[in-house]
């Protein structure tokens, strides 16, 4: 994220179209992460909040970076799609019961620490792939989610305990293993 700030003109789409370019792997990559290792969703995410970035580009203010902003977005995307998925569980639970589970692929699904991201609050869950997959700083992170540093501080070691806690591992977490979750296939 250490873009520098003046390098995008609001409301150009040149320059809009190399924010795109440049960051839609990395916004793809977080909300796998937010998401529990669901890329398709994590894509259909990027790309609602991409449109969404694309109409307010014009009111882009340069006072902090442009991909730290379509992370917001994306973020929030994110957010509103796991209270959607949350409204639907009941139904969903109710639809599985009774399915078997012979022949299911358990190396199909996501990762224990997938599923243990999905689990936690959608900004926790983004800070961690923040921090530990994108390599942001503290500081950029609280530029891009624009809360002060102190409570990214808080919030990432919250989120590394309950990491800890659902994943049944009192050591250290392993925080390299975030990159194996929000990994994406690039083309």
């Amino acid at each position: 994220m250490s873009q520098a700030t003046n390098e995008y003109e609001p409301g150009s789409a040149t320059d809009f179209e190399r924010l795109y370019h440049d960051s839609y792997w990395k916004v793809v990559a977080t909300l796998t992460g937010v998401l529990g290792g669901d890329q398709g969703l994590a894509e259909d995410c990027a790309q609602d909040a991409f449109e969404r970035a694309f109409r307010a580009w014009s009111r882009w203010r340069p006072d902090a970076p442009a991909e730290a902003w379509v992370h917001r977005i994306a973020i929030n995307s994110a957010l509103s799609e796991k209270r959607r998925q949350k409204r639907r569980e009941v139904g969903e639970l109710v639809r599985r019961l009774g399915r078997p589970d012979e022949g299911a692929d358990p190396s199909a699904g996501p990762s224990d620490l997938a599923r243990a991201l999905g689990r936690l609050k959608t900004q926790e869950a983004a800070i961690v792939i923040l921090r530990h997959h994108h390599g942001y700083s503290n500081r950029e992170i609280a530029t891009a989610l624009e809360v002060p540093e102190s409570t990214i501080s808080s919030r990432l070691v919250s989120a590394k305990a309950k990491l800890r806690k659902l994943l049944g591992n009192s050591g250290e977490l392993v925080t390299a293993s975030v990159s194996d979750v929000v990994t994406v296939r690039t083309r």
